[in-house]
């Protein structure tokens, strides 16, 4: 079989400053062959997307690529094609599918206009033409009613909608090589099973090459055929998928795999990288829930949220988000809450905060009614009840220092005798989550987003809370960064007995961390139970059918003990 791409000690360098040069990928090389899907794995800041972008000269502006590295192309070398030559091949011939659809796709377009687009200018069609393979191509990526969401704009679909959008843009001129970078990062389980099948079945019809990039391992053992491991811009190991899996030869690879929450055991603790690479022993103690004794901490009943939308002049549309949940929270345990984009799981939580006011229902708190009370009469009761958000990066004041982050709520909750007093209590609960003290005065930008989310945790600690939503707070996280914050939450609950509500759609996680667990769907609790019975044993069809969509992967990496 023949190459279609051919990567040769590529080495790219970022200038930073007037004198300083990062060299982000170093000396990396790995083939693409014809009709093959090739994995590149590694975590972020591992030089994947870069080595890919590299291949149709997509790189920032202060990107720097060696003169002796050669990416080839059918015998040309890319690297020395002039410009016009790249924006005649890219989308004809090598197409990408971006991480994010809903920055790639022109919120002022409509997705067929977009779709028209790359028809009009790399095939010469007509605009009428345009139109009509449009929707041919929405049918053929499983956009229900083709006919009328052509003229949808990118707002009115879903995540996993979007993404098929972009995913028909990229495969109009039938290209050759197609390159989905994190095509599934944050989707729901179901929505990233359906996107690597369309991607899988698109691969196979259309003959293309597919260069698949992801920090998942598990997810690449659905769709590849050979794999590239990256980390730290270098090539670690590569070879067949089956070789990576199931006989990994080098260490980092082996972390990576066992990083991953297993859905047959449940450690005390999760692997992370440096545990393997050390050759530390595994944890082999296994932890056990905290008994639900006495009465529950908060008894929730009857809880719904609806939203009224209007349509039309006098039309009024009522969208039930949560349909009478029922619930209680016991001292010291996990609730998980799983279901897929739209099922209410984020709703329950944002209400259980009173950040988003119920329509009826009851929240009883020792007694209090959370769901009743007044703006002034909750300011009592918030310190109590914490959030973590999704994403550090949106969540965090960029503006405020660290230490300003974490003295703010502190302020308005009087806590601390003054400023000096909780910058001393700060200054505690960096340590705590395993943050060095000059983290005090930096600002959100100079840190990772493993370290902004143990900002965010820390940021939560300050109030001295009993209860703390996580709100697919690790979901965006790297598996090795995962890792390291579900074991830091853990310690967290072990030392303070804080209860958590785990809302997350990542269900090998929420197994992993839950004692009990909710399954929702479009706003109903359809089924509960523990976490070994909902796993082993599950009753209602949508819960099978989300357990079912778990990627094959983990569990070819988990068959059996990974690493030392």
């Amino acid at each position: 079989m023949s190459n279609l791409i051919e990567v040769r000690d590529l080495r790219v360098a970022f200038r930073v400053g007037k004198n300083e040069m990062h060299e982000a990928v170093r000396g990396v090389s790995f083939d693409v062959p014809e009709n093959t899907t090739v994995a590149l794995v590694g975590e972020s800041g591992s030089g994947k997307s870069v080595s890919a972008m590299s291949i149709v000269r997509l790189l920032p502006e202060n990107a720097v690529v060696s003169p002796e590295s050669r990416i080839l192309y059918q015998g040309r070398d890319l690297l020395k094609a002039p410009m016009s030559e790249m924006r005649a091949l890219r989308g004809k011939e090598i197409s990408v599918v971006f991480q994010e659809p809903m920055s790639s796709l022109n919120p002022v377009f409509t997705v067929g206009e977009q779709i028209a687009e790359v028809l009009r200018i790399h095939m010469g069609m007509s605009n009428s033409q345009a139109r009509n393979r449009a929707m041919e191509l929405l049918d053929e990526v499983g956009i229900p009613e083709p006919r009328a969401r052509v003229d949808a704009y990118p707002h009115e679909l879903s995540g996993g909608q979007q993404q098929r959008v972009m995913i028909a843009m990229a495969i109009a001129c039938e290209p050759k090589m197609l390159i989905a970078d994190e095509p599934t990062t944050a989707l729901d389980v179901t929505v990233q099973r359906q996107i690597v099948n369309l991607l899988a079945g698109l691969q196979q019809r259309h003959r293309m090459s597919m260069l698949f990039i992801s920090h998942d391992l598990g997810l690449v053992g659905e769709i590849a055929s050979s794999v590239v491991v990256m980390r730290h811009g270098q090539v670690r190991e590569a070879g067949e998928a089956g070789q990576i899996f199931n006989a990994p030869k080098d260490a980092y690879t082996q972390a990576l795999l066992a990083c991953r929450p297993r859905l047959d055991a449940r450690p005390r603790r999760l692997a992370v990288i440096d545990d393997i690479i050390n050759k530390r022993a595994p944890e082999t103690t296994e932890r056990i829930s905290v008994p639900a004794q006495g009465a529950p901490l908060i008894e929730v009943s009857n809880l719904s949220k609806e939203y009224k939308l209007k349509e039309g002049l006098f039309k009024r549309k009522v969208i039930s988000a949560v349909k009478q949940a029922d619930f209680v929270l016991h001292k010291g345990r996990t609730l998980g809450v799983v279901g897929e984009s739209g099922s209410g799981k984020t709703t329950v939580g944002m209400m259980l905060t009173r950040l988003t006011d119920p329509s009826s229902g009851h929240i009883l708190f020792e007694g209090t009614d959370l769901a009743t009370l007044s703006a002034r009469q909750l300011q009592a009761w918030r310190r109590r009840i914490q959030i973590i958000f999704q994403n550090p990066y949106a969540s965090l004041n960029p503006r405020f220092t660290v230490g300003q982050i974490l003295m703010e709520p502190m302020r308005i909750h009087s806590i601390g005798a003054d400023d000096n007093a909780r910058a001393r209590l700060a200054l505690g609960w960096l340590k705590k989550v395993g943050l060095p003290e000059t983290a005090f005065g930096k600002y959100p930008h100079e840190f990772s987003g493993g370290q902004r989310q143990r900002i965010a945790i820390a940021r939560c600690l300050t109030m001295q809370p009993e209860i703390i939503i996580c709100d697919e707070s690790v979901s965006a996280l790297d598996v090795s960064v995962q890792a390291t914050v579900l074991n830091l939450l853990l310690d967290l609950q072990e030392e303070f007995g804080l209860t958590y509500v785990f809302i997350s759609h990542d269900l090998a996680v929420v197994k992993y961390m839950a004692d009990d667990i909710l399954v929702m769907n479009k706003g109903e609790i359809v089924e509960r139970g523990t976490s070994e019975q909902i796993y082993s044993n599950p009753q209602h069809a949508y819960t099978q059918q989300l357990l079912a969509a778990i990627p094959r992967g983990y569990e070819v990496a988990h068959a059996a003990p990974v690493g030392v």
